[in-house]
């Protein structure tokens, strides 16, 4: 099918100006028709997007399904696909149903909370497919455009402070990203991807004001990008606006935040810094490994001491965010692969978490962790799902975090013992922070008044969960499903990444004899 990346980027965007030009009102009606239109849109999204995984050959490392043609200014439209980014695609496509399917009991301006969803799936696929440098820059920083929207207005009672810092961390950190784009452009003479993965930018070292840069242009492009990607992931000690932005995002929100909108730093750091910047990667690697180890354990302590569900979840995610840093700058296959799928069950996983503090915050309307106890008593169905996703969520073989967490470690174990050490501490600590959550939320005496007249999950809630249970079950057991996709593009990212620190440790030493 011709232009299939296009249809499928664009159809939210095209339900989206539906909604805006057809829809009027406010009345019952009209909340929903919006949502139905937006489920539609999000579903068929997704129907169409099966015929990219179905038509993707894993053997062929290259860019599949490539769209060119002329844009702006001698700029390029262009678009494609490989086993790093298809993947990601189909996470969004499939985690966008089920946001919109979370927001069903919205009822405040909902076609405007529909088309924000609509185009933030738009331009959240765009990152992901987008094959010139600034086509991927207008898809990356207007997605904060309806993330801010959201939590800004649909968010709790601090939406505004918590909005406003979301956007403006992560703008300023993709403002640097943006100057090093306009340096790359003036060194390769294009702003084509699949063109700069193949340029070598110079590694030359020089001074800055008697500061010796190792690894020289490379390196300072490296950091220009990683100043964006490091916001986006989070990574410590940039993480602060992420609790922030999920406690006071609507549930919906947060799902796609951490499913979706984080996974575009580790993208980023695959599609960028490792195969455009391998000297820079190298240079900068020892750093990037222990604030990865560091985040692991600090942000996992820093969980343990929460009273709000949602904000000890963002930890969590934080902590696990730090796995697939760690994985990416190991450098071998194991790493790359364990960082790729981590993030792609972190995607599952987490929306799970946070959709499971939905359930309980639409009935009670509190994320207290202390105004809980004794539901299992209530909510049976409700215990299961989350146990079975704690469980995942702390990494028990048989579920899709094990694999994640196992490949990372065993990758990172080859490159630096102290960092894998000091990270496996952190397998520990999500044990202990997930299990004490659990413990006060689920069991215990059913005291508190308010919950004894609580109902168990209802229809449409089970049909939310049914999905990720089955996907967060099904990589855990068949993790080949993941890994045979991945495995030829990631083996071929390794290949040139060492190929190129050979050059260059050649290089230096011709030089210096």
């Amino acid at each position: 099918m011709d232009n299939l990346l296009s249809i499928v980027t664009f159809i939210p965007a095209i339900a989206a100006v539906i909604l805006i030009i057809f829809l009027r009102g406010n009345d019952e009606a009209a909340q929903r028709n919006a949502k139905w239109v937006a489920m539609f849109a999000t579903s068929a999204t997704f129907v169409i997007s099966l015929f990219i995984l179905f038509g993707f050959d894993p053997a062929d490392t290259g860019f599949q399904f490539v769209e060119q043609r002329d844009w702006l200014m001698g700029l390029q439209y262009k678009m494609g696909v490989d086993g790093i980014s298809v993947l990601f695609v189909m996470l969004t496509t499939f985690i966008m149903p089920l946001a919109i399917l979370s927001s069903w009991n919205v009822t405040s301006r909902v076609k405007e909370y529909m088309i924000a969803f609509l185009l933030l799936e738009t331009l959240m696929l765009g990152v992901f497919m987008a094959l010139d440098l600034v086509l991927f820059y207008l898809f990356f920083e207007a997605g904060l455009i309806p993330m801010f929207l959201i939590i800004g207005i649909w968010g709790g009672a601090q939406r505004v402070y918590a909005s406003f810092k979301f956007f403006l961390y992560t703008f300023l950190g993709s403002v640097l990203m943006l100057v090093a784009m306009v340096g790359m452009f003036a060194d390769a003479g294009t702003t084509d991807i699949e063109v700069l993965l193949t340029h070598q930018f110079a590694s030359e070292n020089f001074s800055i004001l008697g500061i010796q840069i190792i690894g020289g242009m490379q390196t300072m492009l490296f950091l220009a990008f990683f100043a964006s990607f490091a916001v986006k992931m989070p990574m410590w000690p940039v993480h602060t606006w992420l609790p922030d932005a999920h406690v006071q995002a609507p549930t919906a929100g947060s799902v796609v935040l951490a499913a979706i909108l984080l996974k575009m730093g580790g993208y980023g750091f695959l599609r960028f810094s490792l195969p455009m910047f391998p000297i820079g990667s190298e240079v900068m690697t020892p750093l990037v490994l222990w604030m990865s180890a560091i985040a692991i354990v600090y942000t996992s302590l820093v969980a343990l001491v929460q009273d709000d569900m949602k904000k000890l979840i963002a930890y969590s995610s934080v902590a696990h965010m730090g796995f697939v840093t760690m994985g990416i700058f190991a450098g071998n296959q194991q790493g790359i692969d364990g960082a790729i799928f981590q993030m792609l069950s972190h995607g599952f996983i987490s929306a799970a978490l946070f959709l499971i503090v939905g359930v309980i915050y639409d009935r009670m309307h509190t994320r207290n962790i202390d105004a809980y106890g004794g539901l299992v008593v209530r909510m049976p169905v409700y215990a299961m799902v989350f146990m079975l996703f704690t469980m995942a969520n702390v990494g028990l073989p048989g579920t899709s975090g094990f694999v994640g967490e196992f490949l990372t470690l065993m990758g990172v174990f080859q490159t630096n013992t102290w960092v894998a050490a000091v990270a496996t501490s952190g397998v520990i600590l999500s044990a202990a922070y997930a299990l004490w959550l659990y413990r006060r939320v689920m069991f215990g005496d059913l005291i508190k008044e308010g919950l004894k007249a609580i109902g168990d999950m209802t229809r449409r809630e089970k049909a939310i969960f049914a999905p990720l249970i089955v996907m967060t079950i099904w990589l855990g057991v068949y993790p080949s499903l993941v890994t045979d996709i991945i495995g030829p593009s990631t083996s071929a990212l390794v290949a040139d990444y060492q190929a190129a620190l050979g050059v260059a440790e050649a290089t230096t030493q011709h030089a210096s004899n």
